[in-house]
């Protein structure tokens, strides 16, 4: 009895160990693959599990107001070769060696950028790093994949590399692959380019209307999961992408393209440091064109910047608002004069100058048509002196503090402040101290063509899926009345004379001792009111005495105004015979000639154009 429970007691002591041996074993095994095998399996781990893969929808057009092409995405593709593949290193390298020289040839004849010879040396280098051979001279940026080309390929040159000898076996057998990744082409080149906008590396809206209404013309991201199916690696889809949608922009090609060529002459001819030039449709609200060029280290223009946008100081186009106001706030009339003098008005520790200097006396009217400071400055203070903050709700009320929204990103509210002391606001009568942009200015002048009403500049029309109108843009009133119809009127002429005064017009010709030698704003074939500005740059803490901000606004035909228009010029550089009449104005009034004819409001008759007046 006691032999068998020893026996008993004996194997279970051997069972036991063995028990105790074996989980000794695998804590062994497990604190080994815990602490230093775990990266290895955790990468094996990763080879087998599905991972999910982002698709990406194609991205939405914009359109012009006709249906032409403003922005859109092409097909594109970078082309990667991935030396690692062990079919490359099989066999003393074979497969390799045996296809090097006719891919070089071949990838220089479709990809030009290098010959046969460098891209060999390229993908040698490559490979012989991959295969631990050297690693000097190896290509650094390339931690996977070798870059066969720094931009993208078009589909029919990835056709073409897919069928060379090595490639053609597939990414297993040559290690070729492409990533898709189409490009946005504008294929009008510079027009309205800043305003389109741009977008980023990863597909995303970055400036312009790309980035304002990112949402629509992306669309909706697709996901698929990346699962080994055959011994291959595909991608399984779960959702499909939806595409983005187009957007129909108000702007017009053709309107873009008179705009840009208008203001681009102008600029060369004065290489101004830059110009921004906008067209609008005066019922509608809808911007037909607008331009930015920037001049470029090399002295070359493009556009880098929406100007469109920035807030300015407006100089003597902000008369006509300060006019308004005071007219309406029936502080003055036309008939009221203001003496001016040619060494200038000294009011407190201000001395207000004109611009064509002389010793007279000024109507209000001709005092704008002539755009003299001191009699804006003497208007100003005769209607408001001690009461800035009155003005200042006039200028409210007639809708010009309101921000207003635009497509544009980064678009800036107007600046008017209540002025704290007279000199302030006798300065603030011919733009200074305050601060628009110019499509804001564009928006009031806007509304004097328009009768009295101010409506809000827009750039989209409406977003669509192929036929089908998923949302719509229209006119929006801001202001119904900007002022009396008494005060329209008045203002309606005052900006007449501008043009039309050849005395005293700042925007009407250009005359030498008499004699006529050029126009302005002042056109033989369409008839164009508005007001010219010119202002000091202010930078460096000071105002610079021979840098100017050089502005023409205004609408056309006048009798029926169809257009208004925003020419502003930055710094030319031909002082001192720059001119806000003949440097902007001109340009208005190019673009007006053109713009009423493109609009079908000139007939031929014989061998000339007339003008329809009623059509």
């Amino acid at each position: 009895m006691p032999d068998h429970r020893q026996n008993t007691i004996f194997r279970f002591a051997i069972v036991f160990l063995f028990i105790t041996a074996g989980f000794i074993v695998v804590l062994v095994h497990i604190m080994r693959i815990q602490w230093f095998e775990r990266d290895k399996w955790m990468q094996k781990i990763d080879t087998q599990k599905p991972n999910a893969v982002v698709i990406s929808p194609q991205r939405g057009n914009i359109l012009d107001a006709e249906g032409r092409l403003l922005a859109s995405s092409i097909p594109g593709y970078y082309a990667y070769m991935d030396t690692r593949v062990p079919a490359l290193h099989q066999g003393g390298d074979t497969l390799f060696h045996r296809y090097i020289d006719s891919i070089s040839i071949g990838l220089s004849r479709i990809l030009p950028e290098k010959n046969a010879a460098e891209y060999k040396a390229m993908i040698t280098r490559s490979f012989n790093h991959r295969n631990g051979k050297t690693a000097k001279g190896a290509p650094k940026e390339n931690g996977t994949y070798l870059k066969l080309c720094p931009h993208r390929v078009s589909y029919i040159q990835k056709r073409e590399i897919e069928q060379l000898p090595l490639f053609r076996r597939g990414f297993y057998q040559s290690g070729i692959r492409f990533e898709d990744k189409p490009e946005r082409k504008k294929p009008f080149g510079s027009l309205a380019s800043r305003t389109i906008g741009t977008i980023l590396s990863d597909g995303k809206g970055n400036t312009g209307l790309e980035k304002s209404f990112e949402a629509d013309l992306h669309g909706i991201d697709g996901l698929a999961i990346r699962e080994r199916l055959g011994g291959q690696w595909q991608n399984v889809p779960v959702r499909e992408a939806v595409n983005g949608y187009d957007l129909v922009t108000t702007l017009d090609a053709n309107l873009l393209d008179i705009t840009e060529t208008a203001l681009r002459n102008c600029l060369e001819n004065t290489q101004a440091d830059w110009g921004c030039c906008i067209l609008m449709e005066v019922q509608s609200g809808k911007i037909r064109a607008i331009c930015n060029l920037d001049r470029g280290s090399d002295g070359t223009y493009s556009e880098r910047a929406n100007h469109a946008v920035t807030r300015v100081e407006p100089g003597s186009t902000f008369k006509t608002i300060a006019m308004m106001a005071a007219l309406d706030d029936g502080k003055v009339e036309l008939s009221d004069t203001f003496e001016v003098y040619s060494q200038g008005w000294k009011y407190h520790d201000a001395l207000h100058r004109d611009a064509h200097p002389r010793d007279t006396v000024y109507t209000l009217r001709s005092a704008l048509a002539v755009s003299s400071n001191i009699a804006f400055a003497k208007m100003i203070l005769k209607s408001y002196d001690k009461k800035a903050s009155k003005f200042v709700d006039k200028l409210q009320s007639m809708g010009l503090r309101d921000s207003v929204y635009s497509e544009i990103p980064g678009a800036q509210k107007p600046r008017i402040d209540i002025p704290n002391d007279g000199v302030t606001l006798s300065r603030m009568a011919y733009g200074y101290s305050v601060e628009l942009t110019p499509l804001q200015i564009l928006t009031f002048y806007n509304g004097i063509a328009n009768d009295g009403k101010m409506i809000r500049p827009y750039l989209v029309e409406r977003v669509v899926d192929g036929d089908d109108v998923i949302r719509t843009y229209d006119t929006e009133t801001l202001k119904s009345s900007m002022c009396r119809r008494s005060t329209l009127n008045d203002i309606k002429v005052s900006l007449h004379d501008v043009v039309w005064d050849n005395y005293l017009g700042t925007a009407s010709v250009r005359t030498w001792k008499g004699h006529l030698i050029d126009y302005k704003a002042q056109s033989k074939l369409v008839t164009i009111a508005g007001k010219t500005g010119t202002a000091q740059i202010f930078r460096n803490g000071k105002y610079q005495s021979r840098e100017h901000r050089m502005t023409f606004v205004g609408y056309f035909p006048e009798e029926k105004p169809q257009y208004s228009c925003i020419c502003m010029v930055e710094h030319p550089n031909n002082y001192p015979k720059y001119d806000a009449g003949m440097d902007c104005g001109s340009v208005v009034r190019q673009i007006a000639e053109r713009a009423v004819v493109y609009a079908g409001h000139y007939v031929i008759k014989g061998d000339s154009l007339v003008y329809e007046r009623n059509k």
